[in-house]
């Protein structure tokens, strides 16, 4: 990407960074990721928040209990929520590596309503939904999830959903653009009109086996 790429805030320029700047990009271009990414060149203006930044997103990436796709699911989930063009174009090809139905995936994208033929799918889902629409989640779907993921499970996808909220955020008011490369658009609203507001997630539907 170059300077011009970003239509609100200049990229940091990589081969003239301050001393405090350099060490945080070496951390971060030394670990789990390996690159810098789109949100970490608006945080390293910053570098003590990038720092900070860096560490929590590579423990909610790539540690912890949860499997992948569940994390797949829910920062696929977020990103729609947000309309976060970026956050899409890059996890929800993650998210098909990981197993998850492209029928699912489509759907999502399209705000339509999608429909799991696995139940666990459809608990994090719901999860993912009622915590993005209300701030909260309802017992019910809490006890339901908790029940199949445990406790440790469960704190860390709230924390997926926090993180991948901020990051969203951060891409979405800088307006730091999607990779060229990137799959088909995600629509501001599923009726294809542009919106500043959030997209809600219908509820799910979970897709019966014949007997």
């Amino acid at each position: 990407m170059t300077n011009s790429d970003y239509s609100r805030i200049p990229m940091v320029d990589t081969g003239n960074l301050s001393p405090a700047q350099q060490k945080v990009y070496d951390k971060i271009v030394g670990g789990k990721r390996g690159r810098l990414a789109g949100p970490l060149h608006v945080a390293l203006h910053v570098p003590e928040l990038a720092e900070r930044w860096s560490a929590f997103g590579e423990y909610v990436r790539f540690e912890g209990e949860l499997p992948q796709w569940v994390r797949e699911l829910a920062i696929i989930s977020v990103a729609r929520f947000w309309n976060s063009q970026v956050e899409w174009a890059i996890h929800s090809r993650i998210a098909a590596s990981e197993g998850l139905e492209p029928e699912i995936i489509e759907a999502i994208r399209r705000g339509d309503v999608p429909e799991f033929g696995d139940e666990l799918q459809a608990l994090v889902y719901e999860f993912m939904r009622q915590l993005l629409e209300f701030g909260q989640v309802a017992d019910g779907a809490y006890r339901a999830l908790h029940e199949r993921i445990g406790t440790a499970a469960l704190v860390e996808l709230t924390g997926v959903a926090g993180y991948y909220s901020l990051v969203a955020m951060t891409l979405n008011v800088h307006r730091v653009p999607a990779p060229d490369d990137a799959d088909a658009a995600l629509f501001d609203h599923p009726n294809g009109t542009t919106t500043r507001h959030p997209t809600r997630l219908p509820p799910c539907r979970i897709r019966r086996r014949n007997s």
